[in-house]
């Protein structure tokens, strides 16, 4: 699949690298949430977030908006997973129609939708970009098992 990027996601995936040195795969503007979603390659998680999270408050204040990122997997549960950080997802379950049942933990189903929904939209516009999946239900962990 051919993604091809704008002028300005190209100057914001650069402005990552040069203020963090991380490698970015893909960069999503989100003018509904204001704010830009980075894909950073497995692995350079830790380098883009920087110590206590300087590097994303670096960033934040360059671009003037709320910064979030992803780390890249192609395993598409890991993917889930590291797309629903912080909330603990315990499980990921494919359906017969092809859509993503996610099973989180007791108590962080908050966390898991976000505020007015943004951690689902961005969980659900990424695993469409990627894998070609819907995202179906959220739910507590314990129907999982």
């Amino acid at each position: 699949m051919i993604r091809t990027l704008c002028f300005k996601e190209r100057r914001y995936i650069e402005e990552l690298r040069i203020l963090t040195r991380a490698t970015a795969l893909d960069c999503i503007i989100d003018e509904r949430f204001d704010r830009i979603v980075y894909l950073i390659k497995e692995g350079d998680m830790g380098l883009a977030i920087g110590r206590k999270g300087n590097n994303i408050r670096k960033m934040q204040r360059v671009l003037g908006k709320r910064v979030e990122m992803v780390e890249y997997s192609p395993d598409i549960e890991n993917f889930t997973k590291n797309a629903f950080k912080p909330a603990g997802v315990t499980g990921v379950k494919r359906d017969d129609d092809g859509q993503l049942t996610v099973y989180v933990n007791k108590g962080e189903l908050g966390i898991a939708i976000g505020k007015g929904g943004c951690t689902i939209e961005k969980a659900r516009f990424m695993l469409s970009r990627y894998f070609d999946t819907e995202l179906g239900e959220v739910l507590v962990g314990e129907e999982y098992a």
